[in-house]
């Protein structure tokens, strides 16, 4: 028996590539270290200031050595004595220390206005503050009330020219008819000056009634406190009220704001207000009420009892309360020992008779 053998072939040789993964890495390794110098030995962005401001354009980067300038914002100006105002990229890659150098310019002063204030809410007039006026008692602001200390160019100024305070002054009040007011000669009224309306007498039976405010005052430039009041013949009909009366009041006529208080008779109710009153229109408010048979009227109804009234009848109901809980008490005891004693007699009258069935007869 012979044994056979089949022949292997070698696999192929396969020559490396010069570039294989251990190649690359090493590659890579060698591109970040010459890389690494170039990162680390830089400044990164310039520090920034509420002040100061790049007089150049920023770069990505800078240099250890490289420097930086900076000028004042506007509205700002150079402190004094005057600081640093440059920064240097240093080796550690950091840039020198460098504080605000600059400080806010200041708007020209203003004075008081005649007649008024100004008042500073930021408490100075520098750059960005404000001013407040406010004028006197009996005068008017014309202009803005409030100012700003704003940029103008190269420096700072006021927002707007000062305002003024100006007096109060009223133009006549209107006139009426039937009636007039007080000084009505004065072409023009002063802060807080009154003039009174009154009404002229009436031609006919009824005189005039003043509807409206008799007394005006110039609180504001050509304002008056309230319209003008009107002089007219207010009179409001006899208010009479079926199975009622009138308790106050009483009059043969009624005119402006006369006022009428009712009282229903014995056996009426009030429907609507006790109290009513002549109205500018010459109708009463709220309207005529009226009296509801079959209802004691308010005046006749039981007054309510005192609290010293309301305590005595407590007390005596809580007398008759007790007196007759004892009464029920006494009762039932007397109750219960009349049975007790009527059944010890029956007891003994049976045993009585039963003495007696049981002796044997003579």
């Amino acid at each position: 028996m012979t044994a056979s053998f089949s022949s292997r072939k070698a696999p192929p040789y396969r020559s490396e590539s010069p570039f294989s993964s251990r190649c690359f890495v090493g590659i890579l390794l060698v591109a970040l270290l010459l890389l690494l110098p170039i990162s680390s030995d830089a400044c990164g962005e310039p520090p920034r200031f509420e002040t100061m401001q790049l007089r150049d354009v920023p770069k990505p980067s800078y240099s250890p050595g490289e420097s930086i300038h900076y000028e004042c914002r506007p509205g700002y100006q150079p402190k004094r004595p005057p600081l640093p105002t440059s920064a240097v990229c240093q080796d550690d890659n950091m840039w020198s220390v460098l504080q605000e150098a600059c400080t806010r310019k200041q708007c020209p002063n203003l004075g008081d206005p005649a007649n008024g204030q100004i008042k500073y809410p930021n408490g100075s007039i520098l750059f960005g503050s404000q001013a407040h006026y406010v004028c006197n008692d009996g005068y008017f602001l014309i202009g803005p009330s409030i100012l700003y200390c704003d940029i103008s160019e190269s420096t700072v100024s006021w927002s707007d020219n000062p305002p003024i305070c100006e007096k109060i002054l009223c133009k006549p009040p209107e006139k009426i008819l039937n009636g007039k007011y007080t000084n009505n000669h004065k072409d023009i009224f002063e802060y807080s000056e009154v003039v009174t309306y009154s009404c002229d007498a009436s031609n006919g039976t009824d005189p005039y009634s003043l509807v409206g405010e008799s007394k005006l005052v110039c609180i504001g430039k050509d304002k008056w406190s309230s319209d003008p009041p009107q002089c007219k013949v207010v009179k409001c009909v006899y208010p009479y009220v079926e199975n009622g009366m009138i308790v106050s009041g009483r009059g043969p006529k009624f005119y402006y704001k006369a006022m009428v208080v009712y009282r229903c008779n014995e056996g009426f109710k009030l429907n609507g207000s006790n109290k009513i009153v002549c109205s500018a229109n010459s109708t009463w408010e709220p309207e005529i009420p009226t009296c509801i048979k079959g209802y004691p009227s308010p005046s006749d109804e039981t007054p309510p009892k005192d609290a010293e009234s309301l305590g005595a009848g407590i007390i005596v109901a809580i007398v008759i309360g007790a007196l007759f809980g004892v009464g029920v008490v006494v009762c039932s005891i007397c109750f219960c020992f009349g049975k007790k004693k009527k059944g010890k007699e029956g007891i003994a009258t049976y045993s009585a008779y039963q003495d007696k069935a049981t002796t044997p007869a003579e």
